[in-house]
C-alpha cells in the first residue's frame, strides 16, 4: 500500500515559508520521498501501518493551506503512467514485501 500526500501551502510571509519547510522536512524524516513538487509518497506494508503514518501527519498539519492524503494499492501504483515531455518513463518499483515464517 502507498500513502501519497499532496499539499498546497501558502508561502506569503516568513512564518508561512517556515511552516512549509517544517512540514516538508517532517515528511522526509518520516520516510516519504518526493514524487513531484508538493507530492510525497511512502510505501506501507499494510493498511494499519498506512494509518499510523496518516495519524502522524494529522498531528503535524501546518496551520494554513491544504493537505490531501491518498492511499493506493501496489497494483494501482504500478499502473501510474509517468511522462517527461511526450516520452513515457517507467515508474518506481514497489519494494519487495517482507515475509516472516
Amino acid at each position: 500500500m502507498w500513502v501519497i500526500v499532496l499539499f498546497d501551502l501558502p508561502t506569503d510571509n516568513k512564518q508561512m515559508r517556515k511552516d512549509y519547510t517544517c512540514f516538508r522536512k517532517f515528511l522526509l524524516r518520516g520516510g516519504f520521498t518526493m514524487m513531484q513538487y508538493s507530492v510525497y509518497m511512502r510505501h506501507s506494508s499494510s493498511e494499519e501501518n498506512a494509518q499510523v503514518h496518516i495519524n502522524r501527519i494529522k498531528i503535524h498539519l501546518p496551520p494554513d493551506g491544504e493537505v490531501r492524503i491518498i492511499k493506493i494499492t501496489d497494483k494501482q501504483f504500478g499502473r501510474i503512467e509517468v511522462f517527461y515531455g511526450k516520452t513515457r518513463q517507467p515508474i518506481e518499483k514497489a519494494p519487495e514485501q517482507l515475509s516472516f515464517f
